[in-house]
């Protein structure tokens, strides 16, 4: 499968800040991707960028196998077979649910464009409104409105700036995972940028952690859940806690909570002082177990509790819990580890 997106070593400034740094990344056709990141730190200028309204300093952008800009050479943000949906939707607050979605299909003949409305009117779910303004609808349905309207023309890629941001919370990963089968189904290329880490788990297939200026890794949710590749990505995807370690053999490290053992090599030298990344899933309850923390929080979601522990030698851990097992805090319970993934990072001396 041919890449949609490739993105060479990247940088772009603004008023002599520096913004982004050496992005490289591909994207295959039909490939959804998240640029996940904290406020602040680049992700929307390079969807920006990506579309055509910033210019980059250095680097190059392809899009569906065209040069669409590099230092010297920038393509009109009309020709580069580029869709976007903005924060607030922008919708023509004028025009029916129907005019929004074909307005960019002026030049087709009226049974083309008849055709084409019918398509995404019935992948959207939108038949019930396509004669409603944009007023009486509900942000998810105008945020659909926006998305076919985006999807009319049939871009090669289509891109997403927090799409989902003036929607509720609870409605935020529900609509993504409807979202990402509607584009999977019409088989459109689609980045995406967020700062919630739930939608970008619902909606990519690949996800970019950007943190000042740089990308960090570029993955799948597991991997960069499980594997990450640096300290920062680790602390900033899912929970976890940091303890101290000591590497003991290539698969083995001690720790202030017992040995833990990896079953692949983790690639430290013996000896080495590292930090050790412990998940609330690798802290499984267990009433049976001789090895206790006393609950020192508690944050309930739902089907579980966060638990925040507190081991003997004062060493805090979290630990995800079935919330039938509902502890007071400052009680002691039972634990036991079970960490598939050792996840490592030698301390700075």
């Amino acid at each position: 499968m041919n890449n949609a997106i490739e993105i060479k070593e990247l940088s772009i400034s603004i008023e002599g800040h520096s913004i982004l740094k050496n992005i490289s990344f591909n994207l295959q056709e039909a490939g959804i991707a998240c640029l996940l990141g904290p406020s602040g730190c680049g992700k929307t200028t390079l969807l920006r960028c990506i579309a055509g309204f910033e210019r980059q300093d250095q680097g190059e952008i392809w899009i569906m196998g065209v040069r669409a800009s590099n230092a010297t050479h920038h393509l009109p943000v009309e020709q580069r077979q580029l869709g976007m949906v903005f924060q607030d939707y922008a919708l023509f607050p004028h025009l029916s649910v129907a005019d929004n979605i074909t307005f960019g299909l002026k030049d087709l003949n009226e049974k083309i464009l008849k055709q084409r409305l019918h398509e995404l009117v019935e992948l959207l779910s939108l038949q019930k409104h396509i004669n409603k303004y944009p007023h009486s609808l509900s942000g998810g349905q105008q945020q659909r409105v926006a998305l076919a309207r985006a999807m009319a023309p049939r871009p090669g890629v289509l891109l997403l700036d927090e799409p989902f941001a003036s929607l509720d919370v609870e409605l935020r990963e529900q609509i993504a995972r409807e979202l990402r089968q509607i584009l999977k189904q019409d088989g459109i290329t689609t980045i995406m940028v967020t700062h919630n880490q739930l939608e970008a788990f619902a909606m990519a297939d690949v996800i970019g952690v950007i943190n000042n200026g740089h990308l960090l890794q570029w993955d799948n949710a597991y991997k960069l859940y499980h594997e990450p590749k640096t300290s920062e990505v680790a602390d900033f995807i899912g929970e976890g806690v940091f303890i101290s370690g000591e590497v003991i053999n290539d698969k083995e490290v001690k720790t202030e909570i017992g040995n833990i053992q990896s079953s692949t090599p983790h690639g430290v030298e013996r000896g080495k002082k590292v930090s050790v990344l412990i998940r609330p899933d690798d802290i499984l309850h267990d009433d049976d177990s001789d090895m206790t923390a006393r609950v020192r929080d508690k944050a309930f979601r739902g089907a579980e509790f966060l638990y925040t522990l507190e081991l003997e030698n004062g060493v805090r851990l979290l630990s995800l819990v079935p919330s039938h097992h509902n502890h007071p805090v400052n009680e002691p319970i039972g634990i036991r580890l079970e960490i598939d993934h050792l996840v490592i990072f030698p301390e700075n001396n």
